[in-house]
Formats: C-alpha cells, sequence, structure tokens
C-alpha cells in the first residue's frame, strides 16, 4: 500500500478553491477525503475518497471528521478504537458568490445561517472528537474574506486600509462580511478555549479557471471575461456596474494555494491577508481583458450592486510570516482565464447543436 505523509479533510472541495487545493495536497502526498453537496463542476476530483453531504447537518459533520483507513471507507462501521482525526482540515464550504448574489440583500439570512451552521458544527464536533478521544493534533484552516473589513475604511478608492489591524471597530459593509467577521472570531475563540490549532486567512477576490463563470455567482473577473467572450467580432459593447471607477485587486488561484499551503506548515494562527496588491479600477480590469481578448471593447455603465468602493490588500504581514507575496501579474492571470471560459462557451454550443441535431433527427423519425 502506499504511505502518504498526512491526512486531509477539504471540506467545500466541490467548489473553486477547495477543488484546487485538494490537488496541491495530493502533490505533496496526502491522502485526501473531499466533501460537500456536489463533486467538482469542470473537472474530476482528484480526492483519494469524495463524500457527498450536508455540512449543516451535524450528524454527517461528525461522521465525516472521523478518519477510517486509506482505503476511504466513510460509509463502513470500523471499531471505535480504530478511528482517528485528520492531521489537517481546510474549512472552504460557505454559502458565497460575487456581488450580484452577496449585495442585493436577498440572500443575507442564507448567507449567515448556512456558513454559520458549517462553522460551528465543525468546531464542536472537533471538540468533542478531541476530547473523546484525548487528542488534539488536527490543524483547522479557516477561509475567512477580506469583506469582513469595515466599510469606513474602504470609502477611498486610491487609499483603502486592509491592514489586519484596521478590523476595529468593526463595520463591515454587508451581512457576508460580518458573518466572516463572525467565524474568524469563532475559530479564534475554539482555540482560545478549547485548544484546537486553527489558522485564518482573508483572501481578497481569488479567481481563475474552474471559477464559477455564470449564474450570478461569479466574481468580477470572471464575469468580465464571459460578457468580453461573448462579444462575437472584433469589437463591441458590455455592462459595467457603476462608473467603473471602483478599485479592487484579484489574486490568481495557484497563488492562493501556495499561500495556504505555507500557512498550514507555519506556527502563525493568523488572521492573514491573502491577496494581491495590484490595485486596479473595475475600467481596467475591462481593458485588461479586452487587451488578452485582441477585441476593442465599449462599456455602458449602468445601475448595480457595487460593494465598497475601494479594497486593496496589504501584504505587509504575509510577508514577515509566511514569507510569501504574490507573484503574477493581473494580465497572465486573466488571460489564463479568458482562455479557459471561452474553452467552456465553445463546448456548451458544441453540445446545444448536437442537442439539435438529435431533436431534429427525433422529428424527423416520427
Amino acid at each position: 500500500m502506499r504511505e502518504y505523509k498526512k491526512t486531509a479533510l477539504v471540506l467545500g472541495a466541490g467548489g473553486f478553491i477547495g477543488s484546487h487545493m485538494v490537488k496541491r495536497l495530493r502533490k505533496e502526498g496526502y491522502w485526501v477525503r473531499g466533501v460537500d453537496l456536489k463533486s467538482p463542476e469542470f473537472s474530476k476530483t482528484q480526492a483519494n475518497e469524495f463524500v457527498h453531504g450536508d455540512l449543516r447537518d451535524v450528524d454527517f459533520v461528525r461522521r465525516v471528521l472521523h478518519f477510517k483507513g486509506f482505503q476511504g471507507n466513510f460509509y463502513n462501521e470500523i471499531p471505535y478504537k480504530m478511528i482517528e482525526s485528520f492531521d489537517e482540515i481546510y474549512q472552504f464550504a460557505a454559502d458565497m458568490g460575487g456581488a450580484g448574489f452577496v449585495f442585493t440583500g436577498e440572500n443575507d439570512a442564507d448567507i449567515m445561517h448556512n456558513s454559520v451552521s458549517i462553522n460551528l458544527n465543525v468546531l464542536e464536533e472537533q471538540r468533542k472528537f478531541n476530547e473523546g478521544y484525548e487528542v488534539n493534533k488536527t490543524k483547522i484552516f479557516y477561509s475567512g474574506s477580506a469583506c469582513m473589513y469595515p466599510e469606513h475604511n474602504q470609502l477611498d478608492p486610491n487609499n483603502p486600509d486592509c491592514r489586519e489591524s484596521s478590523a476595529y471597530p468593526a463595520n463591515p459593509d454587508s451581512e457576508y462580511g460580518w458573518e466572516k467577521l463572525f467565524s474568524e472570531r469563532l475559530y479564534l475563540s475554539y482555540h482560545r478555549n478549547h485548544g484546537i490549532p486553527v489558522r485564518i486567512a482573508r483572501y481578497h477576490n481569488i479567481f481563475g479557471p474552474e471559477g464559477t463563470w455564470e449564474g450570478g455567482r461569479e466574481k468580477a473577473p470572471a464575469a468580465i471575461c464571459r460578457k468580453v467572450a461573448y462579444v462575437f467580432g472584433d469589437e463591441g459593447e458590455i455592462d459595467v456596474w457603476g462608473d467603473g471607477e471602483q478599485t479592487r485587486s484579484f489574486l490568481y488561484i495557484d497563488e492562493c494555494v501556495e499561500a495556504t499551503w505555507r500557512m498550514m506548515q507555519s506556527d502563525f494562527i493568523g488572521p492573514v491577508n491573502i491577496g494581491s496588491e495590484e490595485m486596479v479600477t473595475i475600467n481596467q480590469l475591462v481593458d485588461t481583458a479586452a487587451k488578452v481578448s485582441g477585441k476593442k471593447i465599449t462599456k455602458n455603465h449602468i445601475d448595480g450592486p457595487l460593494g465598497v468602493r475601494g479594497r486593496n490588500s496589504n501584504n505587509d504581514l504575509v510577508r514577515e510570516k509566511l514569507g510569501w507575496d504574490y507573484s503574477q501579474p493581473l494580465e497572465i492571470g486573466i488571460k489564463k482565464t479568458y482562455n479557459w471560459i471561452c474553452t467552456q462557451i465553445y463546448s456548451n454550443q458544441a453540445e446545444d447543436v448536437l442537442q439539435s441535431e438529435k431533436e431534429i433527427e427525433l422529428l424527423a423519425s416520427g
């Protein structure tokens, strides 16, 4: 039987960041159990074992925390004394999306209830496991968000303050941000009171291939790349929410995974920013997508959910504690993302053509 360095449980392994984290852990020689309501949408999971289930269900969480051996025996009963804890847990599972999902106000209750329920279940059941088995080795990573930073520090698009120390007095601009702030305090509380080893990151707009790119939950880079890709010909117009002068920074998925990996191998608890310091306006983001596409794009500014006026990662602390910093220019990541979204569009169109041909054949044969 193959030997593995460590065992890892990835919660939210069917999602964008979680599925990429699974790939990295497997490359590092881990045995990995992935858990989610759904499998990864755009590629086959590389987890040794993938379990479908609802992490809001406390009984399911209790069972999924049990490592039962390298055969992947989640559904099998084994003697109580043979159950072990995972070496590491990566908690990415959440009810989330882009501005069109988070800032309308229509999803606030679901966002808060679902995400808080998951985090409470994971921490409390791990606490019970540790006490019952008299162990406490499992390190838990929590994927927080820059959305927890106060709105009043992000009013100036040219000079937003997102230092880790600027989080208080708290004033996030959305219920999603409040939930992220509460949950990171929840993890810190379980660390202080119950000794659970935790690591907490504040992600800044992670993007890249295999992320949601349509349907309303996509982030700005994917949404803009999709709009540009749907401009057929050499030039055209796309809708942009607001005046486009709001600022953000965007971190490519591979760099996010690298920083997360380093944090879990360190003794640093956090919270810490994981993001890029290459701040751009949304108009500049559109221009970047247009450049990699080779198209001339005109912007049609319309009303829409916007979020804070400015946000940019401050990486002073992560450079100091983890020796990590972003290295890839935004344009390179946008080009990779744009090309991937184009393949998705062409694939969908090909499937539509095949379906139409089948329907025509059925009508003809009838």
